[in-house]
């Protein structure tokens, strides 16, 4: 019995990739379909310093390929808008009423309990995952925060959710999970044979090259890339220093397949960030206004008739910064070289060729062969203004922001009013352009060491229309070990089809078989009933005889005790 598979000689069939790609992107946008049974749901509650956000994720069965990640986007509801919700104020708040926890969260999970099908409950993973606002509480305030949730939550929400999914995650765990998103989204852990327009250039081993992210928020500026294997020659301590910023990683679903195991170097500079850079910088220039003020008997700053000349605002512009019972009035002269100059001690940056920012230790980068997306600051200021985001040319925006420094405010401000700026953009980020623009410069160029003619990097917001978070790295890394039980019960399903296929086809005969042994047996067993029988019947009269012989003189004799 010849039987065939059809749907693998259909999975053989040539497919369009790029055209696929398109489609998963349009797809991407399309409300959910909740009525398909083969789709399987996913939460991660990120409680932030500032407040907690719930991202409810969904993926259809896996496809199979031990090779291939599970397929993961966000939920879209009936309007196609992301299924995501924010509180306010940050989890860390519940730091003196721990008990009260799961009642700060239950309008997250019970706003995710309404678009995951009910029936979906009990196998939906549940990760709460906090950051900055829990790190700076104590241990023991942390842990009476998680304890709360792990006993309460479970007696109201059925979803799959342990002691071991709440937990408050590292700055480099936070970077190793955006690191994995942007590459995620970007089809980079895809290994095919296929070539096509779209894909990036490959490495040395047939594995696509994923992107560096640069991320500046207003406290802190986050960076991570992959690094090879193969490391320079490191001095004791650099290479002490290597192994803390080295985060080696499995994304495959188990550890036989090493095609998704990265090494990546990541690293959080807490005030680094655009908004706190600028009141390092505040503090510093305040310092050096009036110690200057008191060595050569000058009153600069004192009164808005004698300013201090700030080189980092708009021509122009005025403003007071105030620090404890100090005042310093400033006036902006709209220098941006000279406020780049300025910034530099800033950068803290030490004399080893192999130090960043800080002085903390960089890998290398090969800048000849690599790719980076910046995201937050690296975006804002590129494009809220200047509008030159996307592709990052390093002479074309210095140049940008040079001329924009130089405007009068009164100019700004008219042009803000005509609505020539982004619809973004506002007149704090108009006050701040300069500053800003010259930080990151200085940050990207003079801290990582980026050339000022680096070609790969592009700023951006959203990645083929969509908000790139790391939830989405978070999840995809936690439910890694998915497609292995996808596997095995598939193997499961075909070895048991295979056994049903293989017994239809041959049980019949076994069955024909058993008979034919059986009536064999029978006829033998007959024919040696009829030989004994033959045999019996020539004998029976001397043997009758001989049984009368001895039975006969028994009769009538009475045995007594």
């Amino acid at each position: 019995m010849l039987i065939m598979d059809f749907r693998h000689w259909g999975a053989s069939l040539p497919r369009d990739r790029q055209y696929e790609r398109y489609l998963a992107r349009v797809g991407d946008l399309e409300a959910t379909d909740t009525e398909d049974p083969n789709l399987n749901y996913g939460l991660v509650v990120d409680c932030g310093s500032s407040g907690s956000r719930i991202f409810v994720y969904f993926w259809p069965r896996h496809n199979g390929n031990p090779h291939d990640l599970l397929d993961i986007k966000q939920m879209r509801d009936r309007n196609s808008q992301p299924v995501v919700k924010k509180i306010k104020p940050g989890i860390s708040a519940m730091a003196d009423t721990p008990e009260h926890a799961s009642d700060y969260l239950r309008p997250l999970l019970s706003f995710a309990a309404a678009h995951v099908p009910v029936r979906k409950h009990k196998e939906t993973p549940l990760y709460i995952l906090c950051t900055a606002g829990m790190r700076l509480l104590s241990e023991r305030k942390q842990l009476a925060i998680l304890a709360d949730l792990v006993k309460d939550l479970p007696l109201e929400f059925d979803f799959l959710f342990s002691q071991s999914q709440a937990e408050v995650i590292s700055g480099k765990q936070e970077g190793v999970y955006a690191w994995i998103g942007i590459n995620f989204v970007l089809g980079r852990f895809d290994h095919e044979d296929e070539s096509d327009a779209e894909a990036p250039q490959e490495l040395a081993t047939g594995r696509r090259r994923t992107v560096g992210i640069l991320d500046m928020g207003g406290a802190s500026l986050q960076i991570a890339y992959e690094v090879p294997t193969s490391t320079s020659v490191l001095s004791p301590q650099q290479e002490e220093a290597a192994k803390i910023l080295l985060a080696e990683f499995n994304l495959g679903c188990d550890v036989q397949h090493t095609e998704h195991v990265y090494r990546v170097y990541v690293t959080t500079f807490l005030g680094f960030g655009g908004n706190f850079a600028r009141q390092r910088y505040e503090d510093l220039v305040m310092n050096e206004t009036l110690n200057k003020n008191r060595l050569l008997g000058q009153k600069t700053g004192l009164s808005p008739d004698n300013p201090f000349l700030d080189p980092c605002l708009p021509v122009g512009l005025t403003d007071v910064v105030e620090r404890s019972s100090q005042v310093l009035h400033v006036r902006g002269r709209g220098d941006w070289v000279a406020c780049g100059a300025m910034l530099s001690p800033l950068l803290a940056r030490s004399n080893t060729s192999q130090a960043s920012l800080n002085g903390i230790y960089q890998s290398p980068i090969d800048f000849n062969n690599s790719e980076f997306y910046g995201f937050s600051e690296f975006f804002y200021c590129t494009e809220d203004v200047l509008r030159i985001g996307g592709r990052y040319h390093g002479p074309t925006f210095a140049k940008a922001a040079q001329d924009y420094c130089g405007m009068a405010w009164s100019v700004l401000t008219q042009r803000f009013k005509n609505g020539l700026f982004s619809s973004h953009a506002d007149e704090h980020r108009l006050k701040y352009q300069c500053f800003k623009s010259a930080w990151m410069y200085q940050v990207l160029h003079e801290g990582f060491h980026f050339p000022y003619d680096y070609p790969n990097l592009q700023t951006a917001q959203l990645v083929y229309d969509r908000e790139v978070q790391w939830t989405l790295g978070a999840i995809l890394y936690k439910t890694r070990f998915l497609p292995l039980r996808d596997l095995r019960q598939e193997g499961a399903r075909q070895a048991h089809g295979s056994w049903f296929r293989l017994s239809f086809v041959y049980n019949h005969y076994l069955f024909f078989a058993c008979i034919l042994v059986v009536l064999l047996a029978i006829i033998l067993y007959l024919l040696r009933l009829r030989r004994i029988h033959h045999r019996q019947s020539r004998a029976s009269t001397p043997l009758d005889l001989l049984w009368i012989e001895e039975v006969v003189p028994m009769i009538g004799v009475q045995v007594g005790p």
